[in-house]
């Protein structure tokens, strides 16, 4: 806690968990065995944190990336839809369309996919779901979509304040982006899995 004038500050520590190796195909995709593996390292680092909440998208590969981290915390999954991915390969568009529909909506943050929200959007709406988070008992994890954590520290801090490897590569398999309430602490972090 921080102490400031004569008031108690209190600071939330937010883990904001990217999915473990998903398998590549469309609709709502589970994890690889590499992604089951990261995702338990994931769980055995979270687990010295003193976690006092865990949330989850409601899409398979977040909810199984959170599930080792449940067990190994003792803490119950909380599914939240705002911590869904803005835009998935739902199967009906080739895998190039939806490539080419994610690319178009990533160069331009208001431009809304036919089967997804724009990246503002998207980045505003896990926004006001972290900031009510602030001042929570802490920390907490929330397990998520890499677009996502994007679309929120684009939101966060601009395009300029990105890592440049993020926008071109996506954020790594269960990658950990810290943040205190909303100010930024680190980004897709990797190295609990080394």
């Amino acid at each position: 806690m921080l102490q400031a004038y004569g008031t108690i500050c209190v600071v939330t520590t937010i883990y904001l968990v990217q999915h473990g190796d998903k398998e590549r195909m469309p609709g709502d995709p589970g994890l690889t065995e590499l992604g089951k593996g990261q995702a338990a390292v994931t769980a055995r680092w979270l687990q010295k944190t003193g976690l006092h909440a865990l949330y989850s998208s409601p899409l398979r590969r977040a909810r199984e990336t959170a599930e080792p981290i449940g067990r190994a915390t003792g803490l119950a999954i909380q599914v939240d839809s705002r911590l869904r991915e803005r835009l998935n390969w739902d199967g009906p568009q080739t895998f190039d369309a939806f490539l080419a529909d994610w690319d178009r909506s990533a160069k331009n943050r208001d431009l809304v996919p036919g089967n997804g929200e724009s990246s503002r959007s998207a980045g505003e709406r896990l926004r006001v779901f972290l900031a009510g988070l602030a001042g929570a008992r802490g920390p907490v994890a929330a397990v998520s979509h890499g677009g996502l954590t994007t679309d929120l520290l684009r939101t966060l801090l601009g395009d300029d304040g990105l890592p440049t490897r993020l926008m071109d590569e996506g954020i790594p398999s269960c990658a950990i982006t810290t943040l205190d309430d909303l100010r930024v602490i680190s980004i897709a972090d990797t190295g609990h899995l080394s």
